[in-house]
């Protein structure tokens, strides 16, 4: 079984998100997108929020679930006996910041990391983004799936 860990903060999805999710999930018999939370970090969402708005979206496919986790990500992994994590790289500063990840958690365990290049039309978007359009008033409905929408 491949399983895979997709982790992050979900404050929203987005449709980036969204297409890493669904590509992925060609190369993975299961994923779990993981929520991990910061105590440190305020939300725009609650948790219960963001998982409801990944449930919503992914209700149609059975091999992707959610859940949440507080820690280290590959001792997340470890428990749910993922050996993959999956992540998304939109521009050459996600990739130099998410190389330094993959390597410091390949140090700590035998976990592989696999990058997946946003779509073209979707390498702009970011939760940051779409929160300050939410904040600020503006249209942010191109920029998530319906079930952040809602």
């Amino acid at each position: 079984m491949r399983r895979a860990i997709f982790p992050g903060s979900f404050d929203p999805l987005t449709l980036g998100h969204h297409d890493i999710i669904m590509r992925g999930i060609t190369l993975f018999d299961e994923i779990i997108i993981a929520i991990g939370k910061n105590a440190d970090k305020k939300y725009m969402f609650s948790l219960e929020q963001r998982i409801a708005f990944i449930e919503e979206s992914f209700k149609d496919v059975p091999s992707i679930s959610v859940k949440s986790y507080v820690g280290l990500t590959v001792d997340f992994c470890k428990k749910e006996d993922a050996n993959f994590i999956l992540r998304g790289l939109r521009n050459p500063g996600d990739f130099e910041f998410e190389k330094a990840i993959a390597h410091t958690n390949r140090k700590l365990s035998e976990i592989e990391t696999v990058f997946l290049l946003t779509s073209s039309g979707k390498s702009y978007i970011s939760s940051s983004i779409v929160r300050d359009v939410i904040r600020n008033g503006g249209d942010y409905t191109g920029l998530v799936p319906d079930s952040v929408r809602k």
